[in-house]
């Protein structure tokens, strides 16, 4: 294989949009033949790699943060844990927690992840959407799939890792998150939000 030599600005400039390491930057580089659009979509392959195996790794430490909006009339907390006090000190994860509070100020998300949607809500919603297909005089099978498809779309937009990040709408909140882990190298877990609007 052909080495091409890669400069230190070339290592810089990829290191300053993505905050991936030296080491990591010059061999993304080097991989993608010094193509700096496609050594940040080599690096992100890899950095999404590495958070799904961090995935499992326990996290007690963390922040609590907050984000007031709209001269106190709409008010959001969010804890983010991760792995060390020093990765909750750190740069990255601080923008996290912060783009993380105005995610849920902006698309108000009332769960986490599926996992935390009940089956019996989701058993009605789908209902709901079978009859009004139904009453459209879709056949029943074709009711059931447009149900389904209805009920998994509302599901992703009240779902706070599954909703669209609101700075890019073609990544999720969770494509974010596992952004983040890999840059600071731990696991990283939104234990719980609170949204508060005034008279709501």
């Amino acid at each position: 294989m052909t080495t091409i030599t890669i400069s230190a600005t070339q290592v810089k400039e990829l290191r300053e949009v993505t905050g991936a390491g030296i080491m990591d930057c010059r061999e993304a580089l080097q991989t993608t033949g010094g193509d700096l659009q496609k050594a940040m979509d080599w690096l992100r392959q890899k950095g999404m790699a590495r958070a799904e195996k961090k995935a499992s790794r326990a996290t007690s430490e963390g922040r609590v943060g907050s984000y007031i909006h709209g001269a106190g009339r709409l008010g959001v907390l969010v804890e983010l844990n991760c792995e060390t006090d020093f990765v909750a000190k750190n740069e990255a994860f601080q923008k996290l927690l912060t783009e993380l509070c105005m995610q849920v100020a902006a698309m108000a998300p009332k769960y986490i992840s599926k996992d935390e949607v009940p089956a019996d809500f989701i058993e009605k919603e789908k209902a709901g959407y079978r009859q009004a297909a139904i009453e459209d005089g879709k056949p029943e099978q074709m009711a059931d799939r447009i149900a389904s498809g209805k009920v998994d779309k509302y599901i992703d937009s009240i779902c706070l890792l599954e909703q669209a990040y609101i700075r890019d709408a073609s990544m999720k909140v969770q494509d974010l998150i596992k952004q983040t882990i890999s840059v600071v190298g731990e696991n990283i877990q939104v234990k719980r939000f609170a949204r508060f609007a005034l008279g709501e």
